[in-house]
């Protein structure tokens, strides 16, 4: 009679000594979902990576949700048809790539916007290219109209002084800065984010700043700590060999979020996206 206690006994040690050995050996919980604000989909992806390869490339990283914009805007749309629980639209403002150097002040391209939002799925502009003293004109003022009614967001990839023209503009904006700027220190991107409450800040492509050697830059992590809510993760495909890289990217993105308190990592990783597109 006393054997099954005796052996539910052992057992219990037997699976605390398998743990305890587990926990030596350096095992880890499981790896961050990861949503990527920065993702696009464009007009030379689409023969080599058609959907079903990206959205494959998207799982096996771990990507949970993306952000997809795309030059022109079908390749997002195509995309989004494909998997919409995963892929969140956001319109670039681009025909093509002649568009980029002149775009905030052509009206086609406003009247391309317009059209394209008419379809109802995007949920904001961008990523687009704007920089200081290019901010002050009819396209952006009437594009800035156009997020306000519509209740989406900018993702701007541009530089300090452009961010601020732009919440100068109008205040009531959400915009999430591409790249933190791409070039900004750590001081410069917090004094933004410490002035502007609805500003966001995406981290692709900033791997080697925020982290160089795969170490956490102490006062990004002090930056981190001060503003958890607002930073989110991100990678960039800008160009059709980036997909191959998009893993590793990834993976260089955990690690230094491993060096963070997991709370911190969670936000960053996938909650504060999550928050601003539920």
């Amino acid at each position: 009679m006393r054997r099954r206690p005796l052996l539910a006994i052992a057992l219990a040690v037997a699976a605390l000594a398998g743990f305890g050995l587990a926990a030596r050996l350096g095992a880890q919980p499981a790896e961050l979902p990861i949503f990527d604000t920065h993702i696009h989909y464009s007009a030379p992806d689409w023969a080599e990576y058609p959907e079903e390869r990206i959205i494959g490339i998207l799982e096996k990283a771990g990507v949970r949700r993306a952000l997809v914009s795309s030059t022109p805007d079908e390749g997002t749309v195509r995309l989004h048809r494909k998997d919409p629980k995963r892929i969140v639209p956001i319109l670039r403002p681009y025909r093509t790539r002649e568009d980029m150097g002149h775009w905030y002040q052509d009206p086609a391209v406003l009247a391309y916007m317009e059209s394209r939002l008419a379809l109802g799925i995007h949920k904001g502009i961008g990523e687009f290219h704007l920089f200081g003293g290019q901010v002050d004109t009819p396209v952006i003022r009437r594009m800035i109209a156009l997020v306000v009614k519509h209740n989406i967001f900018l993702h701007a990839h541009s530089d300090e002084v452009a961010i601020v023209e732009l919440f100068t503009i109008e205040p009531k904006l959400r915009v999430i800065w591409a790249h933190a700027g791409m070039s900004s220190p750590a001081s410069a991107v917090g004094a933004l984010v410490d002035r502007f409450p609805s500003l966001s800040v995406d981290l692709a492509l900033r791997n080697g700043d925020v982290a160089p050697g795969g170490t956490l830059d102490p006062q990004w992590r002090a930056l981190f700590m001060r503003h958890p809510d607002r930073f989110l993760a991100g990678t960039d495909t800008w160009v059709t060999s980036r997909w191959e890289a998009l893993p590793g990217s990834v993976a260089e993105v955990r690690k230094y979020l491993a060096q963070l308190p997991r709370d911190v990592a969670e936000k960053i990783a996938y909650r504060n996206a999550e928050r601003l597109f539920p």
